[in-house]
């Protein structure tokens, strides 16, 4: 070999060429060599977490950002634990890279030849590999020091292109051994289009397009993954046409926009969004994922909507296959066609939150009271919860300037994953998460993290005492009722301001609008950590917007 290089350090190397500059990782046997001679020296910084669904959240959350996210966890017993958070990965396409150091090759032939077991050891070299093929987009191991290039590259190149997670087992004992040095620099592969299908599908939107008075573009959560923002934007503006998105695409362009109307979740949605797609007599979809989430007691017309996503094109009964999002909007632009004539939405105005200092805060209220505190420079996360109704209607002006694992919806991400936006945000913005108090509770750690760092997202826990969402999501009911919560729905209380003292954080106590006021203004001045602000509403009061199936 020309040039020194070992199996450790190509790795390295080929993540920081991807752009990742921070790992998130927990200290096993099975990686600390790893992360000690190679990704310490190699100028990518460690964050050492607290636990591994931690990790993948964080790692979640500085992806969708950045590009591209790493965790590194120890075999079985550290990765399996970090299953959900790729899962979450899996299903809303985020590049992430799952390392898990793995017994040497002498370790797993001895256990599967004589029973003498390694520590985590389950069923010799296949139970993570195998756990993992169904979560990735590449599942691989690092058991050769010649072929590591080719497989490395492999993955990773997966990786980019997919926009979904890998998994690459790198064994302890390959971690020091020569190999070739990387060639060149790892670029996503072609994205291509059936020609045929790709003009037919053009033409098709084309049409409608330019016979409908009222048109209205949807933009899902694909603009985003693929990088599609400016042709969007320049779609939109040739277009002349309103816009929304979805929830797992707010903010998606910026808010300010003055073709943005609002987010089309079903009956989640205010009353404008609904009215302007009900009166929309074309709608096209692009990179929308129909879910429940986007759905919500609504079905969309499926005979005036164009669904262009997860390359093909569907339109009433025309179908176009093998159609690349990217390709179709350079199609429509190219098309020239004629800016519509419709009604273009109206700006929507915030006004000072009418509650006194002194009321009892409610779960709208909050919502109402917080829109003052969001600028450009912050991005919002809200975790799966009662929080996506009421962040819903949130105006985001940045563009990209909000989080959600909506599609997923594992609660308790948006906390952790705050560790990676963080990390991956520019300077001058801020951070600011609504949680649950249910989802809080699974992954309150990320306190510790974010502390030992000087991280500075701004925590809201919104405490009622129960799961809410489960409850509305079993019967909406009772919250207008004097009927008792189901009780699996029932969470023991914590003092979540108090947990400040134990990560050595700052935090803060509301129940009335006057001491919300303080909390955030003093939390928008910490810079010197995380801030949890504890906020408390009764616990039958949920946002205006979940009313609909309530009643």
């Amino acid at each position: 070999m020309n040039e020194s290089c070992t199996v450790g350090q190509y790795l390295v190397d080929r993540l920081r060429q991807l752009g990742l500059e921070h790992l998130f990782a927990i200290a096993g046997d099975y990686s600390i060599e790893w992360l000690n001679r190679c990704v310490a020296p190699g100028g990518i910084e460690i964050i050492e977490e607290v636990n591994e669904v931690n990790a993948g959240y964080a790692a979640d959350g500085y992806a969708r950002l950045k590009g591209i996210g790493a965790l590194c966890v120890t075999y079985s017993a550290g990765a399996l634990c970090a299953v959900n958070a790729v899962a979450g990965a899996y299903v809303e396409k985020v590049p992430l890279v799952l390392i898990n150091g793995t017994p040497s090759v002498k370790k797993t032939i001895t256990f599967e030849q004589t029973g003498f077991s390694a520590h985590h050891f389950i069923s010799g070299r296949e139970t993570d590999l195998q756990s993992f093929e169904h979560l990735t987009v590449a599942a691989v191991r690092i058991d050769d020091p010649d072929l590591a290039p080719t497989v490395i590259d492999y993955a990773l190149t997966k990786c980019i292109s997919e926009r979904r997670p890998i998994y690459i087992e790198l064994l302890q004992d390959m971690v020091d051994l020569a190999c070739e040095p990387p060639r060149g620099v790892l670029k996503p592969t072609r994205t291509l289009s059936d020609g045929t299908s790709l003009d037919q599908s053009v033409a098709q939107i084309r049409a409608r397009l330019e016979s409908a008075e009222n048109p209205l573009v949807w933009l899902g959560v694909e603009i985003d993954r693929l990088g599609l923002q400016d042709k969007a934007a320049r779609l939109i503006q040739q277009l002349n046409v309103p816009f929304v998105t979805e929830l797992l695409s707010k903010a998606v362009l910026s808010e300010d926009d003055a073709l943005f109307a609002g987010v089309l979740d079903g009956q989640a949605s205010s009353t404008a969004v609904t009215d302007l797609a009900a009166a929309s007599d074309f709608v096209l979809a692009l990179g929308v994922w129909l879910t429940d989430i986007n759905s919500l007691g609504w079905e969309p017309d499926y005979d005036k909507t164009a669904f262009a996503s997860f390359d093909a094109v569907k339109l009433g009964t025309f179908f176009g296959g093998q159609v690349a999002l990217e390709h179709l909007m350079d199609g429509i632009l190219a098309a020239d066609i004629a800016p519509g004539a419709g009604k273009l939405p109206g700006n929507s105005a915030h006004g000072a939150p009418a509650a006194g200092e002194t009321d009892a805060i409610t779960y709208q209220g909050f919502y109402t009271y917080v829109q003052q505190y969001i600028g450009r420079n912050t991005i919002v996360g809200a975790d799966a919860s009662m929080n996506y109704f009421g962040s819903l209607l949130l105006e985001v002006p940045a563009p990209g300037g909000f989080v959600v694992q909506s599609s997923y919806s594992s609660i308790g991400y948006s906390a952790p994953a705050a560790t990676g936006i963080c990390l991956a945000k520019r300077p001058d913005q801020k951070v600011l998460v609504f949680s649950g108090d249910g989802g809080f509770q699974m992954t309150a750690q990320c306190l510790s993290t974010q502390t030992r760092f000087g991280l500075d997202p701004v925590i809201f826990v919104i405490d009622n005492g129960v799961y809410a969402v489960e409850q509305w999501l079993a019967d909406a009911a009772v919250f207008h009722s004097d009927e008792p919560f189901y009780k699996p729905c029932l969470l023991h209380r914590w003092n979540y301001g108090k947990l400040a003292e134990v990560f050595g954080c700052r935090g803060w106590e509301a129940g009335t609008y006057g001491e919300l006021g303080d909390a955030v203004r003093g939390a928008l001045e910490n810079s010197d950590g995380p801030s949890v602000i504890h906020v408390r509403i009764p616990e039958k009061s949920i946002p205006d917007n979940a009313n609909w199936k309530a009643h």
